[in-house]
């Protein structure tokens, strides 16, 4: 959560004229899970590299290591979820990942 909040900021950071929104929302998705998004209004996605974003190593930082979104993701998935990202319309990005609801405790 941590890391998406400040590549969210960061992002924003960037953002040329214009409001600077970060929005972090959670409900319950239909299927035993919960869903979280973090969405801002910074300068978006290229959709080229859409599938690239979690991968170790791509970054789109200039000082970026490229490890921060992949790491999110394994933290994600092995909580038994799912990380993604999509373009926040009219402009930025929005990453969602659901966790499973549940009464087991994560040790």
């Amino acid at each position: 959560m941590l890391n998406l909040l400040m590549n969210a900021i960061e992002a924003m950071g960037e953002a040329g004229e214009g409001p600077r929104e970060l929005v972090v929302r959670s409900s319950p998705d239909g299927s035993q899970c919960v869903l979280v998004a973090v969405q801002d209004s910074g300068p978006g996605l290229d959709p080229q590299n859409l599938n690239r974003l979690f991968e170790a190593f791509y970054t789109t930082k200039p000082h970026g290591l490229g490890m921060g979104l992949a790491i999110s993701r394994s933290i994600v998935e092995a909580h038994g979820g799912r990380l993604w990202a999509t373009a926040n319309v009219p402009q930025g990005a929005v990453f969602q990942f659901t966790l499973p609801l549940g009464s087991e405790r994560m040790a």
